[in-house]
């Protein structure tokens, strides 16, 4: 499909919202697409969710490429759609130049929490403080001494996953090795599978049993090869431990599920301002389900439970990127 194709389609899609109902909302998803079972495949469980709890309708767009964005933005506005829900930092500059012009419609972005904007709910997410447990549990579960990190797009965020995640890998074996590389400095990071798992091999050629991945669709090509060459996996944003079950030792929970369903939830009600959703908010979490089980021991749960209580009652401190600018546990 032609650039120009995916820009019409678009725009007639959502053109078809100047007939619809004022007042429903909508959802931005990020590139990479709603189904990447990841970061945008939580977004839309969340609104799967509050659809079928409230039989209500919401209008979606699936970003083909960087010049939608505001285009996006304005559209729903125009229809009347509210709130209007957009996924990932990317949106930041859009909603800059947009949401002045339609001060009665709420906008909700997820992954930005820097706008002076009063009429924008801006949610961010503890990821450190979550990616810190699953560290714990990949250096508990290494039995070569050597874990990796996947990110996607080499950005600020994704070097918070790492950050949070060698931090909790060296609390459990201050001897650990850590492997991290990111896939590239572009969108299209976030969607390359085949790049997620040369980056697998290569890792697993410098020992790491282990490899958390933090990278959107990316992550899928991570998961498959790890599984394919025999060593386990961590997933992100959304559960992934059904991926590739007895072979993906848990995913870190990023619960943008939460976040789309109760904005959607409360309409154009909603409340704006920064928020963050960390361990104690349950925004963030470790996954534990029948397709992990065998993975995880007693004394891995036990661990992890305790450095949770411990986050949260601050006796434990995860540093984070964005304070220092830099990782004392890991370089990118």
């Amino acid at each position: 499909m032609t650039l120009m194709k995916s820009l019409m389609g678009a725009a007639a899609s959502l053109a078809l919202t100047a007939g619809a109902a004022l007042a429903e909302p909508a959802l931005i998803f990020d590139l990479g697409g709603k189904f990447d079972k990841s970061f945008n495949e939580a977004a839309h469980n969340g609104a799967s969710r509050w659809a079928e709890e409230t039989g209500g309708k919401y209008r979606e767009i699936e970003l083909q490429s960087e010049a939608q964005r505001e285009q996006a933005l304005r559209r729903f506005a125009e229809a009347g759609a509210n709130p209007v829900i957009t996924m990932g930092f990317a949106m930041a500059d859009p909603l800059s130049a947009v949401a002045a012009d339609y001060p009665d419609t709420k906008f909700v972005a997820v992954d930005v929490t820097w706008l002076d904007a009063p009429n924008v709910r801006q949610i961010g997410f503890a990821e450190h403080e979550g990616s810190y447990l699953v560290g714990m549990m990949a250096a508990m579960a290494s039995k070569s001494g050597t874990v990796g990190f996947i990110g996607g797009m080499d950005i600020p965020l994704i070097r918070h996953f790492g950050c949070g995640y060698a931090q909790g890998a060296k609390a459990v074996n201050p001897d650990v090795n850590i492997v991290a590389n990111m896939t590239g400095t572009t969108p299209t990071a976030w969607n390359d599978p085949v790049k997620g798992s040369e980056l697998t091999k290569a890792q697993i050629a410098q020992g790491a049993d282990v490899i958390y991945a933090a990278a959107g669709g990316t992550g899928v090509g991570v998961l498959q090869t790890a599984a394919d060459e025999g060593i386990l996996s961590i997933g992100v944003d959304s559960n992934q431990n059904h991926l590739h079950p007895g072979k993906v030792l848990t995913s870190m929970l990023k619960r943008v599920d939460v976040a789309v369903y109760d904005a959607m939830k409360a309409g154009a009600d909603v409340e704006t301002g920064v928020f963050t959703m960390g361990l104690a908010e349950e925004g963030v979490g470790v996954a534990m389900d029948d397709n992990n089980a065998s993975l995880v021991s007693d004394d891995m749960k036990g661990a992890v439970e305790t450095a949770r209580q411990d986050i949260i009652d601050g006796k434990t401190t995860v540093v984070s990127y964005y304070e220092n600018d830099s990782c004392p546990a890991v370089s990118f």
